[in-house]
């Protein structure tokens, strides 16, 4: 078994076992939505995709409440976390934060996670506590798009002035 099942194996073991068999038999429809049609509403789970055009070997839909427990298993596996980023679905009403790990040694694997939030309360628990060099991401993701991390040490502004009462890469920001 490589790095990819190995890792895919360890992340399905977070969903559920119905969730689990739902994704191996619609994993071809998942893959082709990622592909085709990204407006398909994809199930949360873990899915294999083409490195050479993604640039990920794994793509983890999953709640919000499942990221830590995630990180967990990614860092007890020796990935390391590459960035932390918003993105902004104004028309779902709809915030995604996405974590990008990877690890690089003889066997090359990079994961993408995903878990949505409603604009309307931006939460998601702090991965900072498990992999400490999440602590900067979070506070940029939170600058730009006023995600609040929760249980993050120290969740201020880091590159805006401290007393900006704005999120400047949601959609809908004028200024």
């Amino acid at each position: 078994m490589n790095r990819v099942e190995q890792t895919k194996a360890a992340l399905e073991a977070i969903f559920p076992v119905e969730e689990q068999e739902q994704n191996e038999s619609t994993q071809v429809a998942a893959e082709e939505a990622v592909e085709n049609e990204p407006s398909i509403e994809r199930q949360t789970g873990v899915i294999t995709t083409p490195f050479e055009k993604h640039g990920s070997h794994l793509d983890v839909l999953c709640e919000p409440s499942q990221v830590v427990d995630i990180a967990v298993i990614l860092d007890e596996n020796d990935f390391f976390l590459e960035s932390i980023a918003g993105v902004d679905w104004l028309k779902k009403e709809q915030l995604e934060i996405v974590y990008d790990y990877a690890r690089y040694d003889h066997d090359q694997c990079r994961v993408t996670v995903r878990a949505s939030v409603p604009r309307s309360k931006p939460v998601v628990p702090t991965i900072s506590l498990v992999i400490p060099g999440a602590n900067w991401h979070e506070r940029e993701t939170f600058d730009f798009y006023g995600i609040i991390f929760e249980g993050h040490p120290d969740l201020t502004r880091i590159l805006l002035p401290e007393d900006a009462d704005f999120f400047p890469l949601l959609k809908d920001y004028m200024p």
